[in-house]
């Protein structure tokens, strides 16, 4: 079997292949450099091999690269820029901190970015243009922090089957969506809850942490959220949201994979919350439901089961488009695979950078 992945670490961008039992690291790329996130090669007439990273490199600021070739040669093109912050405007600094994440929709590059501001770009990035409309909400000013000082944009959730939709996730912002391709935004964190605020504001949509959400491209409807307070789930295309109770060990973590073509089997990798962020008892492993939540599995073979300190980061988790092949990278350089849903893991290197995302080819 012939695949390819890519790691975007804390060292550069790493391009892995193979064409039987075992992965292996084919090239490197940006050595050394920081890759926040990268849009894999894209397929179809016209854009086969097209791809991007975005690098954040603290003083030097976030660059853009791109490659028209898979990865054989790579270009700088504009990073977005946010325009001049008028005087006294409340809110972080309007300052590109982060590329958070990167998706292509009909041929339109979205990007979430910290602090909390999404750009479009029509011309593979030669271009930039922020969503003024979703900017210019008055409920951004109510949006904070997670992990990061500001707030940021990490999940965009296309809707398969209809133009224009679009679901996002922000830490900490709640979800929200759109249905003109950005001409206006309404929140679609119903039902999410952040115990982490004061009782009587528990249940407001625009303080929601969702640390991921994702979307079943076959059944669009569904989508799953990984939340600093638990797992929930949606069946109404992110209207309401319920919570799914009863997953093993634990339900915080900060990645969730759904299957393509199955909307009630995903994954998820439970950690200890908050200050200690490490797995449960030392041990690494995948929760899967196959039921929409009803049941979960502790999946456990191949994976370090002492004296593990790894965390899986919002995108340390992918799931290809055969459903079957699963890849999670680790904040402690650690890649291990699956070829049959997460029963079974191989250890692929316990010594890469920080792994900050995983997207297969």
């Amino acid at each position: 079997m012939s695949q390819r992945a890519w790691i975007a670490t804390r060292k550069g961008l790493l391009e892995l292949h193979r064409d039987g039992p075992r992965w292996a690291i084919a090239r490197e790329h940006f050595l050394g450099e920081p890759v926040s996130m990268l849009l894999p090669p894209q397929g179809g007439s016209g854009s086969d091999g097209r791809m991007m990273a975005a690098l954040n490199l603290g003083h030097f600021g976030t660059k853009v690269q791109v490659s028209g070739d898979a990865g054989r040669e790579w270009a700088e093109v504009a990073a977005p820029a946010y325009p001049p912050q008028p005087e006294g405007a409340q809110g972080p600094a309007w300052k590109l901190q982060q590329i958070w994440s990167l998706e292509n929709i009909g041929g339109t590059l979205w990007a979430g970015t910290i602090p909390g501001g999404l750009f479009r770009s029509t011309d593979f990035g030669a271009s930039w243009q922020l969503d003024e409309t979703l900017w210019h909400k008055p409920e951004r000013l109510g949006w904070f922090g997670g992990g990061y000082d500001a707030p940021g944009i990490h999940s965009i959730c296309a809707h398969p089957q209809r133009a224009g939709e679009v679901l996002l996730g922000i830490s900490c912002g709640g979800a929200w969506i759109t249905r003109d391709n950005g001409a206006s935004w309404a929140l679609s964190a119903r039902g999410m809850r952040a115990d982490f605020m004061p009782p009587e504001q528990a249940g407001e949509q625009n303080t929601q942490d969702p640390h991921r959400i994702v979307r079943c491209a076959a059944q669009p409807e569904v989508l799953w959220c990984q939340h600093h307070c638990g797992i929930w789930r949606s069946i109404d295309d992110g209207a309401t949201w319920t919570e799914v109770k009863g997953a093993p060990l634990s339900s915080f973590g900060f990645a969730v994979g759904v299957h393509p073509a199955d909307a009630d089997t995903a994954w998820f990798v439970p950690g200890v919350a908050d200050q200690r962020r490490i797995p449960v008892n030392g041990a690494l492993v995948v929760n899967r439901t196959q039921d929409g939540g009803r049941t979960f599995e502790t999946l456990r073979e191949g994976l370090p089961q002492q004296g593990c300190y790894d965390l899986v980061y919002r995108h340390g988790l992918a799931v290809s488009d055969d459903g079957r092949s699963l890849m999670i990278g680790s904040t402690t350089g650690g890649l291990w695979a699956s070829d049959d849903g997460g029963e079974r893991w191989t250890t692929v290197s316990t010594t890469l950078p920080p792994i900050y995302a995983v997207r297969f080819g």
